[in-house]
Parts: structure tokens; C-alpha cells; sequence
């Protein structure tokens, strides 16, 4: 009986100590999911990083398409200075160079008249000029006219003080 009980208790010991072990493989199996998802998330890094570095690599400006000497029209916009293209015709003056300097932009013929005469009654030769092409019809009126920018540009900064809205402006 000595040797049962004996033998009982080994086993019991034997089993209680088998049972009782920590699972390596239950930590081992942790550690290598995290380390799984660490190196996914340094893969999706380096491909995001990939794609802007190729996204930048893309956004080159693509060349100019050339174009004959007699096809293209070039206004000068070197020092920056506004010029707005419009097609007009006149309607009060002797006519317009390259570049003119408006003062006054009126939907009533009668009111681009008025300051026609105020600029005419200052010392300029004002005219007023029509452009069709927006609604509803734009009397623009001119204060001076010139065939360079450069002194279009002068006369419009001496102009702003008595016309603040002065600007420039291209005629096709």
C-alpha cells in the first residue's frame, strides 16, 4: 500500500508539474503577431513614402507646344504689372494704340460720355471704347493710349490717385 500511495503521489507530482509549465509557445506566438503587424506597418510606410516620391516625380511640367512666330501673340508681362485683353471698338476719340489706360467702366453710354469730357476738360484726350462681347455691353472709358507698356504702366500709377480703379488695358 506504501508503494500505491508512493506511486499515486509521483504521479500526481509528475502531472501537477507538466501541467503547471508557462506555454512558451503561447508568448512565442504573441511575439511574432506583433512583430507580423510591425513590419506590415513599416511596409505601408515605405509604399506610401514609394508613391510620393513617384507622385512628385510626376507633377514635371510637360513642354510648351511650338508654334510659329506668326501664330502666337506675345504681350509683354515681365514686370508683373496687370494687363487685361479685351476686344473693343470706339465709339467717342480717335482711336487706341497697344496699350491704354481705362479709368472708368460704365453700362450707360450717357455716364462713359461724362467722364469722356471731364478727362477731355482735365487735358487728355480721353475716348470711350465699347466691348460687346460681355452682358450686358461695357463703355470703357480711356484716359491715354501708348504703344508700350512700360509708359501705359507710368500714366495709369499717375492716374490712381484722382482714378483709384485705373488698370490696363490690351486691345485686340
Amino acid at each position: 500500500m506504501k508503494k500505491y500511495t508512493l506511486l499515486c503521489a509521483g504521479l500526481c507530482a509528475a502531472m501537477l508539474f507538466t501541467g503547471c509549465k508557462s506555454s512558451e509557445s503561447a508568448y512565442k506566438q504573441a511575439y511574432l503577431k506583433a512583430k507580423q503587424q510591425e513590419e506590415l506597418q513599416q511596409k505601408q510606410q515605405e509604399e506610401e513614402a514609394a508613391k510620393a516620391q513617384t507622385e512628385q516625380e510626376q507633377n514635371v511640367v510637360v513642354p510648351m507646344e511650338e508654334k510659329a512666330v506668326t501664330e502666337t501673340q506675345v504681350v509683354d508681362n515681365a514686370d508683373n504689372i496687370p494687363v487685361r485683353q479685351e476686344t473693343v471698338s470706339v465709339v467717342a476719340g480717335s482711336g487706341l494704340k497697344n496699350f491704354s489706360v481705362v479709368v472708368g467702366s460704365f453700362s450707360l453710354k450717357a455716364n462713359a460720355e461724362g467722364l469722356q469730357q471731364t478727362l477731355n476738360n482735365q487735358g487728355y484726350q480721353a475716348q470711350v471704347v465699347v466691348n460687346n462681347n460681355v452682358s450686358p455691353a461695357m463703355y470703357r472709358v480711356v484716359a491715354t493710349t501708348f504703344d508700350t507698356k512700360a509708359e501705359a504702366a507710368a500714366s495709369r500709377n499717375s492716374l490712381q490717385e484722382r482714378y483709384p480703379g485705373a488698370w490696363l488695358l490690351y486691345a485686340k
